[in-house]
């Protein structure tokens, strides 16, 4: 039995051909498809990645993962829309949400565009290394300041409680 010939479907031996092979191309997950998908979709990482050179970097005595909730929590606390987050490598990218000059109520902002990545490596057992990249050096020094100003607050709460645990075991050993 014959099927009957339609529109859709490819008619000679070279259309076909043709349609394998870009069937093949769209789902063989080449990264230049799948990076403009995400830039149409305005969630690309790669202008971020692309920056890393000349971000801002400062290492913290913290694991990665306490390090990177904390910069996750100042992310938030800062309204910054979080549109990716990446496990390998660790990244958080972020759009900014800043408060708006004459403000209607709390929860009026105004949205900015511009893309901010936190990307996240261990230095050394203890010691994470994180990157804030953006091609807005505006967006960069504003999200590093709330992020690594989190970060040292994080570490001198933690060394206190430190003290405060050795001062009591000490007391007790006496």
């Amino acid at each position: 039995m014959r099927l009957p010939r339609c529109f859709s479907c490819p008619q000679s031996k070279y259309q076909r051909l043709f349609f394998v092979f870009l069937l093949v191309y769209v789902f063989s997950g080449c990264a230049s498809v799948k990076e403009a998908g995400r830039g149409f979709l305005g969630i690309s990482t790669k202008v971020l990645e692309e920056g890393l050179p000349n971000a801002k970097k400062e290492v913290f005595a913290i694991d990665m993962d306490s390090c990177y909730e904390k910069a996750k929590s100042a992310l938030i606390e800062n309204h910054a829309y979080i549109y990716a987050e990446k496990l390998s490598p660790r990244m958080i990218a972020v759009y900014l949400s800043v408060k708006d000059i004459v403000p209607v109520d709390d929860t009026d902002y105004m949205d900015d565009t511009t893309p901010v990545g936190l990307f996240f490596s261990v230095k050394q057992p203890n010691q994470t290394l994180v990157e804030v990249s953006s091609p807005s050096m505006y967006a960069k020094e504003t999200i590093a300041k709330a992020v690594f100003g989190a970060m040292k607050q994080y570490i001198v709460k933690k060394d206190i409680t430190e003290r405060k645990i050795d001062a009591q075991a000490e007391n007790l050993g006496k």
